[in-house]
């Protein structure tokens, strides 16, 4: 008997499982919710979950780019502002927030489509994470205040694998990695070697990756963030600034925070922020469009065209 015909009894973390990445700005959300309604036309339920690290944060619904109800069509999306801003939401936190949901969809016979544009979370659903040990506060402390040459040179002594691949003004990475060797006594390439969780084995997948022509994704871009200005994103920072959250938190750094708040503050024009904004938003695009390039295995579909034909590419789905 089949996996579909017999639900009750098999692994629930077994089943389809659609993801549909890339970079902001590529269409991931429509095309989610289209291959989710022809699923449904099917007689099967799909439900929509976020993979973007942006989207998570309740506070960022217009500079996240959140799907709206409208947007949604009906289809039932999780994990969209299910983090407060006050917290800090890993891929660790979104991962096993994502295998309970897919674990929970899959024993009631229905088929999750991860949909995002962050590598980081997708990657450690899939291929799990290091069981890396807290840190020591202390060693936290005095890492976190060298400056960055400094820490740079001891990384080179101390762990120079992971040095060879880092930026040299890489501060984040740089210090994550020398606070690990040096409170752990193992390099973070020998945790990561030690990857657990992942769900990449008892799942079918059926990836793809949207890396549309570059300036076609560049010029929606800069329309969505102007969008995203008259729609209400200056007032949705304002709301924000007035909860007087730590600066290092991540909602903080989204796309556009930094930028609108500084308009705020008087310190630059409204049209210094746009432009610093749709600068900071394809910066992005860029970064993600390289990383989904080249990061993920070489069979996922690469789907270079802004028009997607799912009855093609999701074939194997539609059939199951």
């Amino acid at each position: 008997m089949s996996k579909r015909e017999s639900p009750n009894t098999r692994d629930p973390q077994s089943g389809p499982v659609a993801l549909i990445a890339g970079p902001t700005a590529s269409g991931k959300s429509d095309l989610a919710v289209n291959l989710a309604l022809m699923l449904e036309k099917q007689g099967r339920r799909a439900v929509v979950i976020n993979a973007d690290s942006a989207q998570v944060y309740s506070d960022l619904q217009l500079l996240s780019a959140r799907p709206s109800s409208d947007e949604m069509r009906g289809i039932e999306h999780r994990l969209f502002g299910e983090w407060d801003g006050a917290q800090h939401c890993s891929a660790a936190d979104w991962a096993a927030a994502a295998k309970r949901e897919i674990a929970a969809l899959h024993s009631e016979d229905a088929v999750p489509i991860l949909c995002g544009g962050t590598g980081l979370y997708m990657k450690t659903l899939l291929e799990g994470i290091a069981p890396i040990p807290e840190i020591d506060p202390t060693v936290r402390e005095l890492v976190r205040s060298l400056p960055v040459e400094e820490a740079y040179c001891a990384l080179q002594r101390e762990d120079p694998e992971r040095a060879a691949i880092l930026k040299p003004g890489d501060s984040q990475r740089i210090a994550r990695a020398l606070e690990v060797v040096r409170s752990t006594g193992k390099t973070l390439g020998q945790w990561q070697a030690e990857k657990s969780g992942g769900i990449a084995d008892v799942i079918e997948l059926h990836p793809l990756i949207l890396l549309p022509d570059r300036e076609w994704l560049y010029e929606r871009c800069d329309r969505r963030f102007g969008l995203m200005l008259e729609h209400g994103a200056i007032e949705e920072v304002e709301r924000l600034l007035a909860r007087q959250l730590s600066s290092d938190l991540p909602v903080m750094r989204a796309i556009g925070v930094p930028e609108i708040a500084a308009f705020l503050r008087g310190d630059t024009s409204r049209n210094e922020m746009i432009a610093a904004g749709q600068q900071a938003t394809r910066n992005y695009a860029k970064r993600q469009y390289t990383w989904f390039r080249r990061q993920p295995p070489e069979d996922w579909l690469r789907q270079e065209s802004h028009n997607c034909d799912i009855d093609f590419i999701f074939a194997s789905l539609l059939r199951n």
